[in-house]
Parts: structure tokens; sequence; C-alpha cells
């Protein structure tokens, strides 16, 4: 006779049905020494909503020829989140990501804001899963949906993929330090800016603005060197010139 599904949550509410046969007329389904609703029956089934629980508690059927074997249900409490990484990423979605917790196992689901993904279970105490894309950039809830139920608490941000419209100046000597104004879009989580190979010191200004001074070339000498900028939102570039500095 089977059940399904075997596991619920700790709270009630999962709706399960037992298989079998001569079940028709069923008067009663107990889970432990609790009394399930019962909401359909017929000669080779019952279904039934269970009632709230823990552990593993015997089910069975009462007709009016008597009372079946049983059968095991488990109950299985909500998961507990404690944390996830990394904690924003592109609007677009596609990278990965991980929850920690407890109560994981069982997860079917995770929720970005009103998006679903569905997981890769690691184990009980973690959980991948990769990120579907946005309706825009800004923060949504992070919830997880086990077959012990839903924990939300954890929050994930969309950001924007950058953008450079201009460098001012878009030129300077080949010995570096030319304090350059970057200015574009989704700047404000600038991570890193390059000059060609080179890390160059930034401080951001505001979400459209960068301020950068120029490293030296590696070899002192001039020419072009593309400008990377990376935000946790993805990358951007422009082009920049090395100008040699004058000879007598």
């Amino acid at each position: 006779m089977p059940i399904s599904p075997n596991q619920g949550s700790t709270g009630g509410g999962t709706t399960v049905t037992i298989t079998g046969t001569s079940l028709g007329g069923a008067t009663a389904v107990h889970f432990g020494s609790k009394t399930a609703t019962i909401t359909a029956n017929t000669p080779t089934s019952v279904t039934v909503i269970s009632p709230s629980g823990s552990g593993t508690v015997p089910v069975t059927v009462t007709t009016p020829g008597g009372t079946s074997n049983p059968l095991s249900f488990f109950y299985v409490g909500a998961p507990f989140k404690s944390s996830l990484s990394p904690v924003s990423g592109v609007t677009a979605g596609g990278n990965t990501v991980t929850i920690n917790g407890t109560g994981l196992t069982t997860a079917t689901a995770v929720k970005f804001g009103t998006v679903t993904a569905t997981p890769t279970v690691l184990n009980d105490g973690q959980l991948t899963v990769a990120v579907p894309a946005g309706t825009g950039p800004g923060p949504v809830g992070v919830s997880v949906t086990t077959a012990g139920g839903t924990n939300n608490g954890l929050s994930y941000t969309y950001v924007d993929a950058p953008t450079v419209a201009t460098l001012n100046p878009d030129s300077g000597p080949a010995s570096g330090g030319t304090v350059v104004t970057v200015t574009g879009t989704s700047l404000s989580t600038t991570q890193s800016v390059l000059f060609g190979a080179t890390p160059a010191p930034f401080t951001v200004i505001s979400d459209t603005t960068v301020s950068v001074v120029t490293p030296p070339t590696p070899d002192g000498s001039p020419g072009p060197a593309t400008v990377t900028v990376t935000t946790t939102g993805g990358v951007a570039t422009a082009d920049f010139t090395y100008l040699a500095g004058p000879g007598i």
C-alpha cells in the first residue's frame, strides 16, 4: 500500500495519497495518534491532508473492514538558511549562488523574488542554484522550499552591467599619474580598474562617476591601452592613450 509523498512538513498540510485495495468507505486515516483529513476516497486510494507531527510515524487506513497495515511517514522540519554567496550578480542571471543552512536535503525550489529556480542539493547543509534573470536591478528576497516548508529571510541584489561613456582626459603621459574621470552607468560597485593589465587606484564618486589615477606603462613606452572597469554586474571597456614625453 504505497504512500506518496512519504514525507512532509512538521506543521502538517501535506497532501498525501495512499493506494491499495479495499480502501473504499474509509472512515479514518491516522498519522501516529493523530487523525488526517480525508479529501478523496476510492476503492483503491485515499487522499488526505497530513496533521502536524514530528519524527517518523505509522500511517494506517481504517475502513468498515478493519485497519490496514502501517506505512511510514517522515516529518521534515522547515529549512533554515544561514547565508548565501555571492549576495549580488548581473541582472541577466546565470551565475551560481551557494546557500548554506540546515534541513536543505529535500529542497525542490529556490525563489529569487517571484522567479523560481531548481537547486542542486549538495548535502543537508548546502545547495547551489543558478540565478534566474531578474526583472531589473535591485534587491529581491530569496526563499527555499523543502518538504518541510518554505523559509525566507535572505536577500540577493541584481546589478546591471556597467557602461563607460567617456574618459576625461583620454590621454596622458606614459609615466602615469594622470587623474582620469570615468563616466558611465552602474559604476557604484566597481571592484577594479585596469590600464592594460596594470591595476589603477580608483575612487567611486557615484553610480555614474569613478575617479582613477593612471599607472605608468610597464616599460615606459607610449601607446594605446584598454581601460577595463569591473563591477559586480560585469565589465566595461574604453580606450586610453599613453603619450610620449618631450625630448630635446
